[in-house]
């Protein structure tokens, strides 16, 4: 699959709009498709941007629907139910990316003083962001100098000027641990920036995934290996069929004013009152098929494409790592977009001995996932399934007692985009484990009002009669 595909599935399901009409890449664009998005409405292909060539899409992970012809599974309908997909596939035989020769990514080459990163259709989405920003659904594609393994990361990026693009590569991410070795090495890191692709590669360069190499996630995930070519100048491997690609290189040392920028929590970061100097990608080469599409997610408050995006990759990774952990009886795994799909984790769990809840609750802790930026835990019994936030509240207020349930964890590596961090902050938050389980021990338990089965189905039988069906 690529972003045309994935386009065309859209189409066909009456799930994307083309819009002719010429619109602003100046904030006009990203109003547009967060009013459609806020309404339920379809994905959206802005194909006549001011200026600018090539179209921009908007609303690719904006609901499960979508989300479910990303994973190439239609057929399910819920976000737990794709995370399981996900893991299910992604603890198979692993496919290997594959190396082809040439691909659409490189029916034109721009190079040298035509290089302008302004005439791609880079949106502005809101009036204090420091500029318009090329990448909120992209990904940049590195390769470690000591071990060669290949990295894609997602970083916001922002156009600075007509050959540099801004990279927020956090400190501690594994892009910035990669940049770091260059440092020392005294080089510059070479990069491609992927801009516009299969969808799933994007979700794949979003997950946080240690000691393996994305591609060949997505890989097994589709069944299918992903075909990759050289970046002719960097030797990177890039998707063949990708839509814009900005090669170049990284100097470490030669740090950019980046931002502000309107984030996924819904607030601006530092950058709004203390400019910060960070990455900054020295573009020397654009590819592009003809008639690029360029991907874009919406920002801001919760909940939109950039949310549902981030906590489905998470519920995945989260219930992948368990898996593999060996943990047993996890029956769902949720991190709700509208916890900005990081913050809060929901887990439910069928209890097999006493002290099984706080063993998953350690071991969600311990995961990559949720070392980074988990702020709280919520453990369910395996009646309620981990999504469905009506029982969870009610396993709250009827399951759950304060003294007995509750675990802070003073001490855990969170994000610097995290608000509740404050000015100065260093990096660190508190995490709480709520423990909304009946105790595996009690002998006996609160008994549950339960519908008689014979009673039910003699109901359901008679609505129609009564017409109530």
């Amino acid at each position: 699959m690529d972003l045309r595909d994935f386009i065309a599935q859209c189409e066909h399901d009456g799930d994307l709009k083309r819009v002719a009409a010429e619109v602003d890449w100046n904030l006009e664009m990203s109003h547009m498709a967060k009013l459609v998005e806020e309404r339920g409405g379809p994905s959206l292909l802005f194909e006549n941007v001011k200026d600018c060539i090539g179209s921009v899409m908007f609303g690719a992970y904006s609901n499960t629907n979508r989300l479910a012809k990303v994973l190439g599974r239609p057929d399910i309908k819920t976000t737990c139910g794709l995370s399981k997909a996900w893991m299910e596939m992604s603890i198979g035989e692993v496919i290997r990316k594959k190396e082809v020769a040439t691909g659409p990514v490189f029916e034109n080459t721009i190079e040298g003083d035509d290089v302008d990163i302004f005439k791609l259709p880079a949106p502005k989405f809101y009036e204090k962001d420091g500029g318009r920003f090329i990448g909120t659904a992209c990904f940049m594609v590195v390769e470690d100098p000591e071990t060669k393994e290949i990295n894609l990361g997602t970083y916001r990026s922002q156009v600075l000027d007509k050959k540099t693009v801004g990279a927020q590569i956090l400190k501690g991410k594994r892009g910035d641990r990669i940049l770091q070795k260059y440092r020392k090495l005294g080089k510059k890191m070479p990069i491609c920036l992927v801009v516009g692709c299969d969808p799933l590669l994007m979700l794949a360069g979003s997950a946080m995934v240690e000691n393996a190499d994305e591609y060949d996630v997505v890989g097994t995930l589709r069944g299918a290996p992903v075909e990759v070519v050289k970046a002719p100048l960097t030797g990177l491997p890039i998707p063949a069929t990708a839509e814009i690609v900005l090669e170049g290189y990284i100097d470490g040392d030669n740090l950019r004013e980046e931002g502000p920028f309107g984030e996924y929590t819904g607030y601006y970061t530092d950058e709004l009152v203390n400019p910060i100097k960070k990455p900054a990608i020295e573009v020397e080469r654009i590819y592009h098929r003809n008639d690029p599409i360029l991907l874009a997610a919406s920002v801001g408050r919760p909940v939109n494409d950039n949310h549902m995006m981030l906590a489905f990759v998470r519920n995945a990774t989260l219930w992948t790592e368990l898996t593999r952990m060996g943990m047993k009886g996890v029956q769902s795994v949720y991190m709700p977009p509208e916890a900005c799909g990081r913050f809060w984790a929901i887990v439910s769990v069928k209890q097999m001995y006493p002290g099984h809840a706080d063993q998953i609750a350690a071991a969600v802790i311990a995961s990559h996932t949720c070392t980074y930026g988990l702020k709280g835990l919520i453990i369910v019994d395996d009646d309620i399934e981990a999504d469905d936030l009506p029982r969870v509240w009610w396993a709250l207020a009827t399951r759950y007692n304060p003294a007995r349930g509750t675990q802070i964890i003073n001490r855990g590596r969170s994000t610097p985009l995290d608000p509740a961090l404050g000015t100065g902050h260093n990096l660190m938050t508190s995490r709480i484990i709520m423990d909304a389980t009946i105790p595996f021990e009690w002998e006996e338990k609160p008994v549950q009002v339960e519908m008689s089965k014979k009673a039910m189905a003699s109901a359901k039988a008679r609505l129609a009669e009564l017409g109530l069906d």
